[in-house]
């Protein structure tokens, strides 16, 4: 498979070739702070390549400390990009950052036991297609 991506600003491009083996919503109290969200979602790939096809911004990473836990973002939009992780064994790809639509669901909450108190039945609020009136 091939899968494109980018930042928000456009600022930065990628293209990922291969299988993604496993893909988490993770309810971590990482994930929820940088994405200031429920969850995370991200795709895994230990065989997948990257390739940066534009990177006119820059790409910045974080790391908390004592934290295996790694956000890579473009410095100009903030926008969430891929990373490789454990000295280049596994990239991690926050699916909303493809522009390629992705062929499976996840696989499974993970940390769901730090999940937010107010993520619950979200399946039954009401649904809007636009910013409601």
């Amino acid at each position: 498979m091939e899968y494109s991506g980018s930042c928000l600003c456009k600022g930065v491009k990628f293209k990922i070739t291969g299988v993604f083996e496993s893909f988490y919503l993770c309810h971590c109290r990482y994930c929820r702070k940088d994405t200031g969200s429920a969850h995370g979602a991200n795709l895994f790939s230990s065989s997948a390549k990257i390739e940066w096809l534009r990177t006119e911004k820059k790409i910045k990473t974080y790391q908390p400390h004592k934290s295996e836990h790694l956000k890579a973002f473009c410095t100009n939009c903030g926008s969430a990009l891929p990373s490789l992780q454990m000295e280049g064994k596994l990239l991690v790809v926050p699916a909303g950052c493809l522009d390629t639509e992705i062929d499976r669901r996840p696989d499974a909450h993970i940390f769901f036991s730090n999940k937010a108190n107010w993520d619950e039945s979200l399946e039954t609020l009401k649904r809007f297609d636009r910013l409601p009136d």
